[in-house]
Formats: C-alpha cells, structure tokens, sequence
C-alpha cells in the first residue's frame, strides 16, 4: 500500500477497524474514539495531495490519528487547568495509607496465562478502554503517552504541564489501578 494513496471511499474498511481499535486504547470511550476516527479521515482528506507515499497509507492515516488524539487531550488540559491533580480523596484505600504512600501489604499480580495470546484478542483492548477511562483524565493520557506510545519523561511533562515527580506519581498509580482493573475484567480475580 506505499505509494499514492487509494480511494478514500475505501479508508473505512481497509482501515477502520484498526484505527477505531486504535482509538479506543487511548481514549475514555467509544464515542471519544469514533470521533477521533472521523476527525482523521476529515483531516486526512484535506491533506490527500500533501500525501507521498513515503509511508503505507496505514501509517499515514494512523499518525494523523495520533495527533488527532493529542489534541483532543491537550484541549481537556488547558480547560481542566495547570493545577489540577489526582484528589487523594479518591485513593483507593487499600492501597494508600492515610499519609498517602503505599501500603507495604499490597498482592502481587496474580498469574494471566500467555500474554502475547492475550494482547492479540480484543477482549483485553476493550479492557484495556474500560480500565484507562476508570482512571482521571490526564492520569490516562499520561499512561498512554508513555506506556502505549512510547513518549519521553520530558515530552509528557511538558505536554500535561506537570513535573516530573508528579509524572511517576501519576503513572504509579494508573499501573496498580489498571493492574486491578483488568485482573477482574480478564480472568475475574476480585480484590482481597
């Protein structure tokens, strides 16, 4: 598929699937993803003839859709504000002890099988869009730049206008939260 792109009336279903599931990891809902998804074939449209072919359309049409969702957090992040941060009133508190740090106590993950057969089914994708969309926005979107996107320290930070501290806060946090979450989503391990 390198090369010039073809008919964009075959977009949706050459590539939709994937781009909506793509969607769906990083946003809160599925609405949020079907709108991120029609927002890039827009985009992607207006931009037909700046296409080269340097990439597969794929590629193409997936990095429109990152920037897409990029925009759409960083416009959650000027509204919500510099100053906002994760409430401790909604630490869960068999977690944190009353002074906020960790409970020496918590489980260790229990065992999930085979986890590349696992990652491959789209049960735990959808997991996945439950569980991130459980956790506070920009707590979400910090997890996904950084663990599903791959993004450095710096270029979070600066984008969600926190620190770098807050940053490991943030991500310690949505690992355990998501941990949880998908052990009882995915193999129905209930908390102890």
């Amino acid at each position: 598929m390198t090369g010039v792109p073809c008919n964009p009336e075959n977009w949706v279903e050459l590539h939709g699937d994937y781009l909506y599931r793509f969607a769906l990891s990083r946003l809160p809902d599925p609405k949020s993803a079907e709108d991120m998804l029609q927002e890039t074939f827009l985009a992607a449209i207006q931009a037909l003839d700046r296409f080269e072919g340097r990439s597969s359309e794929r590629t193409w049409l997936t990095g429109i859709l990152k920037h897409k969702i990029l925009d759409h957090y960083r416009r959650i992040g000027r509204d919500a504000g510099p100053g906002e941060r994760d409430d401790p009133q909604d630490r869960d508190p068999d977690l944190f002890g009353e002074d906020g740090h960790w409970k020496s106590n918590v489980n260790y993950p229990s065992e999930w099988g085979d986890p590349d057969r696992t990652l491959d089914q789209s049960r735990f994708w959808e997991a996945l869009g439950h569980c991130l969309g459980e956790l506070p926005t920009r707590t979400a979107r910090a997890y996904t730049l950084r663990e599903i996107d791959g993004e450095e320290t710096d270029v979070i930070c600066k984008d969600l206008n926190i620190t770098a501290t807050n940053l490991w806060v943030m991500l310690h946090r949505a690992r355990i939260h998501l941990r949880e979450c998908l052990e009882l989503r995915l193999i129905g391990k209930t908390k102890t």
